[in-house]
């Protein structure tokens, strides 16, 4: 058995030191996080109003002025049969069978969010994304473009210039690209033509819903209002609708709900919750995680292959020839795991000091958790995204 030197034993007691220091700082963090009190929030942070939405948009259309970075037409036919028609309806007709090759031209998706209450003529942003192979979109222009709701009435007319940030060069079969060159947006690049009716309180009540479902949190809610506005005000009609009483008067209601919005509500606790994500090993847990005692042994396995050429040279005047050849060396490392402790915690910082103690990588702690949860020393709900 090798003698330990005094260099061995002062790195080693170097090291020590510093995963002290660190399990210690983290020890304090999660504690101090533990510790934070349940913070109130304004209504307006945790519901919103029945009817008051967005709506999206969407519509086809051409981008022009593309220096030569534009649509292959021989791979993309919809984009000249899109010009044809369109240079059809502004009274151009193109003999059939013209071989048009455009460089200039792209095919495009235009998108749009349609805010509530908007009105006819106001601007809103766009977003326009090519759905050929035209190289950039870099410098073009977007014709007149209808934009349709889901029940196909055109909301917004959507035109204007785009400038991207990005740029990009390409020779000789080499490419060098910054961001993206395929989309962008257009701010207030269309005008919208159409409102969308949003009724508010037009049955004299008004509805909130929870962003979360919750009944804990649902009640509060309905408490708070009923005690800054009145009792009775509000009713709540299951874990994540309220009904709220609206004023008479039309002009009172924007100012009700003004107040309602800023009405503070400290949420209730949340369920707990494990939520693992199974592609990068992402492993997050709420507050409200519990785990109780239980014994664990997690080993590791590790595959290390190596390949090396090996150069055969023939012997002088044997008129053989040169064989290069490949070699791999497999080795195989398991390393072994005694059964472990983990005590259970009454907080996150005693989880996370429980887990930490297997010294465990994240994709070992997917594994080890998914095995607490079986169980039943996990005493939270697992979700795998």
């Amino acid at each position: 058995m090798m003698q330990a030197t005094p260099a061995m034993l002062a790195r080693q007691s170097r090291k020590i030191r510093k995963a002290v220091t660190s399990g210690l700082r983290l020890c304090l963090l999660l504690t101090a996080f533990a510790a934070l009190p349940s913070q109130a929030e304004r209504l307006k942070d945790l519901a919103s109003i029945q009817g008051v939405r967005d709506n999206p948009l969407i519509g086809y259309g051409l981008m022009v002025g593309l220096d030569g970075s534009g649509d292959q037409t021989m791979q993309t036919p919809f984009t000249t049969q899109s010009l044809n028609n369109m240079l059809g309806q502004l009274g151009i007709s193109v003999p059939p069978g013209t071989n048009m090759q455009l460089k200039n031209v792209a095919a495009v998706m235009v998108t749009a969010i349609l805010p509530p209450f908007v009105r006819p003529g106001q601007n809103i942003d766009i977003t326009v994304s090519s759905m050929g192979n035209a190289k950039s979109l870099r410098g073009g222009t977007l014709l007149m473009t209808p934009l349709k709701g889901a029940d196909g009435q055109v909301y917004a007319l959507a035109q204007g210039n785009m400038v991207l940030g990005g740029a990009g060069a390409s020779a000789s079969g080499s490419q060098v690209k910054i961001n993206q060159l395929s989309s962008g947006r257009i701010p207030a690049g269309a005008i919208v033509e159409r409102a969308v009716d949003s009724p508010l309180g037009g049955d004299g009540t008004f509805t909130l819903e929870l962003n979360t479902t919750d009944f804990g949190t649902v009640q509060k809610a309905v408490d708070a209002i009923n005690r800054n506005l009145g009792p009775g005000t509000a009713i709540a009609l299951d874990a994540r609708m309220i009904k709220v009483s609206a004023p008479a008067r039309p002009d009172e209601r924007v100012s009700f709900l003004a107040r309602i919005e800023n009405i503070e509500v400290a949420p209730a606790q949340a369920v707990a919750k494990v939520v693992i994500n199974a592609r990068t090993g992402s492993v997050v847990m709420n507050q409200a995680v519990r785990i109780l005692d239980c014994a664990v042994a997690h080993g590791s396995l590790t595959v290390v292959i190596n390949t090396e050429p090996v150069i055969s040279q023939p012997g002088p005047l044997s008129g053989g020839s040169t064989v290069v050849t490949q070699r791999s060396q497999i080795e195989l490392i398991q390393s072994g795991a005694a059964l472990q402790i983990v005590r259970g915690g009454a907080s996150l910082a005693d989880v996370i000091k429980g887990l930490n103690s297997l010294g465990a990588n994240p994709q070992d702690l997917v594994s080890i958790l998914q095995a607490m949860k079986a169980v039943g020393a996990l005493r939270a709900e697992l979700e795998i995204i």
